[in-house]
């Protein structure tokens, strides 16, 4: 009888243990929800709020060094970088790429993604040298892993080429550019919000050759396209609006350059 009553009890212990951690882990995918959706809504300081409570669910749940922790650590250090808390995003860009090359090895995709993410944030910070390395390492694991046409890989040469253009290094950067440019076309067509990216980055680096009617007719093209797949009040729309009134601002069209400085404020009064 003894035996049967600890038996018994040793199996409502572990289906109390079980339901716990089941629900401590529904309790992290709302968290984790959560923050998204505010991150969406702009609402940058309680998405890092909410992530924070996040990171700590999924270390009590899944252990430090589990790749569900390591996804909590990337989605709030992507709110702190927004933020400016380049800082502890590094800390945690860091700390997410150790445990995911631990846990899946340096050649898969959930690496890349985290060395993309450190790379770009050495790259805000204008640590160039640093985000270089980062950037090729990941942009070799895609065209490892992925077809040398999938998105992915326009993306790494994407920001491979941004650190090249913040170093100078223009003649390095375009060819990149152009190789993304064409990617994002084939993959998604050629309204796509990615094609506009891609036109709007190759419009600043010919604006920093001094390739002014180039620049302006690839910032039209880029807005153009903004506004008819994301709507005329996105902030999008309002970032190449700014880029257009520098660009005009530079060249003397200041009239122009007001025009869409206005614009790009009104867009942003309203967020």
């Amino acid at each position: 009888m003894k035996l049967l009553l600890k038996a018994l009890l040793r199996m409502l212990l572990i289906i109390s243990f079980t339901m716990a951690c089941h629900n401590q882990e529904e309790s992290w995918e709302e968290l984790s929800n959560k923050r998204y959706r505010l991150y969406q809504m702009r609402r940058h300081e309680e998405s890092a709020k909410v992530g924070e409570e996040a990171l700590r669910v999924a270390e009590k749940t899944f252990g430090p060094n589990h790749p569900k922790t390591a996804l909590s650590m990337n989605e709030l250090a992507i709110v702190y970088q927004y933020l400016g808390k380049y800082a502890e995003a590094d800390d945690l860009f860091k700390r997410a790429l150790m445990i995911r090359e631990k846990a899946f090895g340096e050649d898969r995709l959930e690496v890349a993604t985290s060395l993309n993410n450190l790379a770009d944030n050495y790259r805000i910070q204008g640590r160039y040298t640093e985000a270089e390395p980062l950037q090729k390492r990941a942009m070799k694991i895609y065209e490892k892993n992925l077809e040398s046409a999938h998105s992915y890989v326009a993306i790494s040469l994407n920001k491979l080429a941004m650190v090249y253009r913040g170093q100078g290094r223009y003649a390095e950067a375009e060819p990149l550019f152009k190789q993304a440019l064409n990617i994002f076309e084939k993959a998604h067509g050629k309204n796509h919000p990615r094609v506009a990216t891609s036109l709007n980055n190759l419009a600043r680096l010919c604006q920093d050759q001094g390739k002014y009617a180039e620049a302006e007719a690839l910032f039209k093209r880029a807005l153009t396209m903004r506004e008819q797949a994301l709507g005329p009040e996105h902030p999008f729309v309002a970032a190449t609006c700014d880029h257009m009134s520098v660009l005009y601002r530079h060249i003397g069209k200041g009239d122009q350059a007001e025009r869409f400085e206005t614009r790009a404020r009104k867009i942003r009064s309203k967020r």
